[in-house]
Parts: C-alpha cells; structure tokens; sequence
C-alpha cells in the first residue's frame, strides 16, 4: 500500500491500494462488535462483576462503555496473566443506572443508541441519548413506538423521529406490544435486552410480519440465555422474555467478528490464494458468515477445521449468482458487491433497504463508488444490481463508513489506481484492519 497526505490530527486522508497476486492470509480478526457491546450492555445489567474476553476495541465499543461509566457502571482492565490480551471486568449493578448531568453521546453507533434507550427505561431519571449528526439523521421512532407499548416514557426531541431521545425511567412495566421490525433488527434486539427486568412478562409480535436480520436477534437470544434470561420465539413470529429473570455476571469469551472476517475471505475470492480465520465456532450465529456458502456457490474453496475455517480463491472466474437475497446478512453486502464486480455475469442483491439507514445510506453509496470504478450498478428501493465492466483505479468516497473503506479496499488488490479516502474510519471496528491488509 501507498500512504499520502494526513490531517492535523495524524488520521490518513488517502490510501492507494496496491495490487497483488494471490495471497496467504490469516489475520488476528477482532472480537464481534454485536456481542461485544451486547455483553456489555448485558454485564452491566446483572449483579456483580463479569469478565468479558476478547471483547473488541473500536469506536463504537468505545462510547458504550463510556456510556455505561457515565452512568456509574464499572469497567477497568486486567491483563489476563495466560494469554497476555486485556480482560474488561464490568462492575453491574442489577439494572440500576445513575442519571449523568448531560447528554449521552454515542457517535454513530446503532447499537449503543438503540441498546441504551431500552434499558434507560429501568433507570429511575431521565436520560438523554443522543448521536452525532449521522445518528440525528437515523430513525428511532420504530423503538420509542414498542417501548410505549409496554408502558415506559420516551420523548423523541430530534427532527424526523430521529435522536436525541429522552427516556423519563421508572421502569418497565411490560406486557404484550408490537414492533415494526421491517427497518432494523436493532430495534427488536433492544427491547429484548431490557426486558428481563420487567415489572411482566414480555411478549412482542411483528408488524405486518416482517422481520429483518433475524439471526441478529438469534444471536441477541443466544447471549441474553447465556446470562441468565429466560427468552425465545413462541412460534415464527412471536418472542417472549420472562420478568423476574435478572441476568447473572459470568466469564465471557467473545468470537471474531463475522463482519471483518468477510473482508479476508472476500480477499481470496478476488485476487486468488487462501485466507484463514482462526475461532469461528461451528455453531456461530453470526449472520455474515453466511457469505461463506455464497463464496462457494462462486466457486471458492471452503473449508473447517475445528474452529478454523480457510477460504481458497477460486480456480478460474468466478461465477454469478444472479438474485441473492441478503435481508439476514446485510453488513456482509459490501464486501459481496464487490466481489460480484469481478463475477461472470450480473448479480442482483435484493431485500437490503436497512442499509439505506446505516452509517451512511450505503445503496446509494455503493452505486456511486462503484460505477467510479466502470463498473455499472444501479441501486432502486431494496435492491442493488452489479454488471461487471472493465475496471480502472479512483478515488473512493467512504462516508465516514467503515464498511465503505474496507470493501473497496478489496478493489485495489487487482484494479490499480484505487484510493480509499478517509481510510482512518474503520476505527470504528477495526482500527488496524489497514496493517492487516497490508500483510495479506
């Protein structure tokens, strides 16, 4: 890679991608931003101090646990005597929050924002949650909406039913309600975690339905049992938490992270070779390592051993697959568009209109970069169409998007001339993902 031009403040303003033939990867993927910051929210729910391991360092983990400290949660580090990594211990304290005398800020972070506005309706203040101006750009009002319907007190104060949100406290009182989960699985996932610390019983039903991202409340299910909660589906389309189920502090190891491991395997389908990922368990809920059957399916090589799993380019173009619904993977549709760029046919990513409200609107984002780089894509309502066409180098806008960054990065290992600008955004999951790279 080629470095240029850095800001006052150190951060890289450009990188020029170096192309490369096949590659032998096997980076140090981090920890998973979705179980990092749920085991934190959960770990500072219970009673008592948990361990939490392999926990991931990046911004958005960041401003939730300077939320939680805010709040008088404790947190410090120990260095684990064993394996040398630094272990987070959080101090819970059984659903009790102390009202901070200013404005939580969580940056960009879905998940902070939405995960505190539910559990704030167990402190016994109002708190105000809010977001930069990204955040004050993304809907809330889904959340605040099944949030009223079991009982708590929310004022949305920002424009378009978007943060800051107000919420008054007091407790949740709970019962049955309805969600619109047809935007953002994060929605679903918050109330959930909240509601083991009911006055009753939690039952929530679907509007219209629709669910998205389903295996991210699996996996939010998964860590709340984990801990304690007594939660699940009543059926396809129904959820309950039983009340009266704190959770309970305990030792945690959280797995690499499904999202980053995509950019790896991505690299080995496109410029040839192998990228291994070392502890994958088998039984993962991860959704994006569901990209795993779509590289095959491509023609790539994949392959387990025990928690290690290696993806092998494949031997000759890779193939298309035509229509691919995305809904329960969407974070993974940045790294797969560009793969499909060097595909032998056209490919249609259907079903992906949340990423229309993630750190930036992302469809609309990849139809842009990625027709700067010839190919032709065009993006509609939910749906993203990728044809390829020879490619050339350019500069890539990312949005102040991590995802953006790390994707078109993958571009550059066979088209010269790619630039990724504003490369120091993917601190907000992994903030060496660029050293890494560089060693594939």
């Amino acid at each position: 890679m080629t470095r240029a031009d850095e800001d006052p403040t150190g951060r890289l303003d450009r990188l020029e991608i170096t192309p490369r033939g096949p590659i032998a990867a096997r980076p140090l993927v981090p920890g998973s931003k979705s179980i990092t910051n749920r085991v934190l929210l959960l770990a500072a729910l219970a009673e008592g101090e948990s361990r939490l391991r392999g926990g991931l360092e990046s911004d958005d983990t960041v401003v939730m646990r300077r939320a939680l400290e805010a709040m008088g949660i404790g947190l410090r580090g120990e260095r684990d005597p064993a394996t040398g990594a630094e272990d987070w211990l959080v101090h819970g304290r059984g659903g009790r929050f102390t009202a901070p005398d200013h404005p939580l800020d969580c940056g960009n972070s879905g998940t902070t924002v939405r995960f505190l506005t539910a559990a704030l309706t167990l402190a016994d203040a109002p708190i105000v949650v809010d977001g930069n101006a990204r955040m004050r750009e993304r809907p809330i009002s889904d959340l605040a909406a099944a949030l009223r319907g079991l009982g708590a007190e929310l004022t949305i104060e920002g424009e378009s039913e978007c943060p800051p949100i107000r919420v008054h406290g007091g407790g949740l009182p709970g019962g049955a309600a309805r969600i619109d989960g047809s935007r953002s699985s994060q929605y679903v996932s918050a109330v959930l975690q909240a509601a083991p610390y009911a006055e009753n019983d939690v039952e929530l039903s679907f509007k219209d339905g629709l669910i998205v991202s389903r295996p991210y409340i699996d996996l939010t299910l998964e860590v709340m049992r984990d801990f304690g909660a007594d939660a699940g589906w009543t059926g396809d389309d129904r959820l309950f938490v039983r009340a009266g189920r704190p959770y309970t502090a305990r030792d945690y190891t959280v797995e690499p992270d499904a999202s980053s491991a995509a950019y790896p395997f991505s690299a080995a389908a496109i410029a040839g070779g192998t990228a291994t990922v070392d502890g994958v368990r088998a039984d993962s809920q991860q959704a994006d390592f569901k990209l795993l059957g779509l590289l095959e399916r491509m023609g790539c090589g994949v392959t387990r051993n025990g928690d290690t799993v290696t993806v092998t380019g494949p031997t000759g173009t890779l193939r298309a697959l035509g229509e691919i619904d995305m809904n329960d993977f969407p974070d993974a549709v940045l790294a797969y568009a560009v793969v499909c760029c060097f595909a032998d046919g056209p490919t249609t990513i259907r079903n992906v209109y949340n990423l229309r409200i993630k750190e930036t609107d992302r469809l609309d984002a990849l139809e842009t970069e990625l027709r700067k780089l010839g190919v032709e894509a065009t993006a509609g309502h939910d749906w993203l169409r990728i044809e390829p066409r020879p490619m050339h180098g350019a500069e890539i806008e990312t949005y102040d998007d991590h995802r953006m960054a790390m994707s078109f990065a993958l571009a550059g290992l066979k088209v010269p001339g790619v630039v990724i600008l504003d490369p120091g955004c993917v601190s907000k999951t992994w903030p060496g993902y660029f050293e890494a790279f560089s060693a594939f």
